[in-house]
């Protein structure tokens, strides 16, 4: 928990008073239009808003090529990604093929022995895959813009590759049959934001429409509305930006699993982390489902969580829910150890530094992109963690998280222009980027990632200010107000409210060894709430910056605050 200056949102009055006519309730209306929404009608959720593929660069040349393979009865292997949006996505294509009459199955590279991508050594053992033979196809989820080796030993085996991605471009594009990205040049489509299940759910769209057109399906069409919850966890998950596009995407997922027409797999996932399907939220999908997955592709193997996701077996995607629950536990404990280690070895950060890089011979390379954010948030500073790469020896594999103003992956470019053959391989987004260094110039990449943020980044970047939504003095805050929030599409982009207010410390205590547990007046009455990850105690008089949520224990709902931020005394 660490302190900020806290800054109300902008409220444009005009806006807020259209959603509160339009009978919203009045925090919701002006969190609403602080973010944007100037009219009802925004609001709509239906999914025929949804931008059409048609302008979506390479989703019709993909599709006329999917349709040609599975007319021909040619075997298709999905490459997918070691996080939670390459297992959705590949979870999306593989249920999503299937519908369409494809003989599919999937491969997935081990992150501790391929690193990311269509690697030519991913190609070799696609070659002899365990289930499906020698694929005539390769189609990439979530990965495969910067595969240009990769793409060409593909090529070169007798093998052919359909890109979909949405990762930023490198100067060279992989000699693909067909690329799918909103990111890529000349692309038209209205949304950049998509997630890679996003840019493989618009590309069964394509196919569908394009089997339409050739007269492919006898009977009823391939229902592709039920892929949406896994398009909504992959977007939350991955932290793309929650644009209308991506909203509409999640909301129509929400309203899947909330109806109990979840797939097996993520019904299970919401059973082991205790939440409850019927009141399924977009923090449920980012805090919840997220890290589970994810952490099977930290410490072992992507495909659990992706054979979960693929499970229709209620009993068996309950015993993959279960182990990858006790894998996301043993990742804490991992995770707890290596942010202990990284705060002590910062110490006392002179806040003149532009950027924080922490590197541990012992850590675990899996988890390093959670150790970098912690750093992040703790020190307002872009950072990087590096731990030794299992399957090189000699280098060092790190993942670096940012903040608002500091686009990580330019600046990393930056940095290979300013020291050639520095990263041995990089790559990523504004918030998020992964690389490899020679662990012998450890001490040089962090001069010159110092270097280039000076030279990018505008210094108001470090400034620590917190956007909230201002009071809730008078408001009725109860159990109405908290689910009302709680039935938004929140995330990245189109961020949870965040309240401020001045309290009363009536009373404080540690719990669970990391939390601070308090009690609190506020406007005359007492208020629950918690400090996630603080256990420095509040003043008695303290402004604070929090959420409201519901707690739920022994059958009793209660409201609890969600203390996120203490202003400086």
């Amino acid at each position: 928990m660490t302190e900020a200056l806290f800054r109300r949102r902008e409220v444009p009055a005009a806006a807020a008073s259209r959603l509160l006519s339009a009978g919203l309730d009045p925090v919701l209306a002006r969190v609403l239009a602080a973010r944007g929404i100037d009219s009802p009608a925004q609001l709509g959720l239906d999914l025929a808003a949804l931008h059409p593929p048609g302008a979506l660069l390479g989703a019709d040349r993909a599709a006329a090529l999917l349709a040609d393979a599975i007319a021909a009865g040619e075997r298709l292997c999905v490459i997918g990604d070691y996080d939670c949006d390459g297992a959705t996505a590949c979870a999306v294509a593989v249920r999503g093929l299937r519908m369409m009459g494809a003989t599919v199955d999937y491969l997935v590279p081990n992150r501790f022995e391929h690193g990311y991508g269509l690697s030519e050594a991913i190609v070799d053992l696609a070659t002899n895959h365990p289930r499906l033979g020698r694929p005539d196809w390769l189609i990439t989820v979530d990965n495969g813009i910067t595969s240009v080796a990769g793409v060409a030993h593909a090529n070169a085996a007798g093998m052919r590759v359909i890109v979909t991605d949405h990762h930023l471009p490198g100067e060279e594009l992989p000699a693909a049959a067909a690329i799918v990205n909103p990111n890529q040049r000349g692309c038209a489509f209205p949304s950049k934001n998509l997630c890679g299940a996003g840019v493989m759910f618009y590309t069964l769209l394509a196919l569908r429409a394009e089997m339409r057109a050739r007269n492919a399906f006898p009977g009823a069409e391939p229902p592709l509305g039920q892929l949406l919850d896994l398009v909504a966890l992959g977007t939350v998950a991955d932290v793309v930006r929650l644009d209308r596009n991506n909203r509409l995407l999640v909301a129509a997922g929400l309203r899947r699993i909330r109806a109990g027409r979840a797939n097996a797999g993520i019904r299970a996932l919401l059973r082991v982390a205790g939440r409850d399907e019927y009141r399924t939220g977009s923090t449920d999908l980012g805090f919840a489902l997220g890290p589970r997955v994810n952490a099977a592709g930290r410490l072992q193997d992507i495909s659990l969580g992706i054979e979960c996701l693929l499970s229709d077996d209620p009993d068996a995607a309950a015993l993959l829910a279960a182990e990858l629950d006790g894998i996301n536990r043993q990742r804490r404990g991992i995770e707890q150890s290596m942010r202990e280690q990284a705060l002590d070895e910062i110490g006392d950060f002179d806040p003149a530094r532009l950027c924080v890089v922490a590197h541990r011979p012992n850590w675990h390379e899996g988890l390093v992109g959670l150790v970098a954010g912690r750093l992040k948030e703790r020190l307002h500073r872009p950072a990087f963690a590096l731990a030794p790469a299992s399957a090189e020896p000699t280098m060092l594999r790190g993942s670096g998280r940012s903040i608002p103003g500091v686009h990580l992956r330019d600046v990393l470019e930056r940095v290979s222009t300013i020291a050639p053959g520095l990263l041995v391989r990089y790559g990523g987004h504004a918030m998020a980027a992964g690389l490899t260094i020679r662990a012998a110039e450890r001490e040089r990449f962090e001069q010159v990632l110092e270097q280039a943020i000076a030279e990018m980044a505008d210094r108001a970047a470090f400034e620590r200010e917190l956007l909230t939504d201002g009071s809730l003095a008078d408001a009725t805050v109860d159990l109405a107000l908290a689910d009302t929030l709680a039935e938004q599409i929140w995330g990245q982009g189109f961020p949870e409210p965040l309240f401020c207010d001045r309290v009363e410390v009536l009373g404080q205590r540690v719990v669970g060894g990391a939390h601070l547990k308090l009690d609190l007046r506020f406007a005359g009455r007492r208020v629950d709430a918690i400090a996630f990850q603080r256990v420095d105690p509040l003043p008695e008089s303290a402004e604070i910056a929090y959420r409201i949520g519901r707690n739920e224990y022994q059958g009793r709902a209660t409201i609890q605050w969600l203390v996120e931020a203490v202003a400086p005394s």
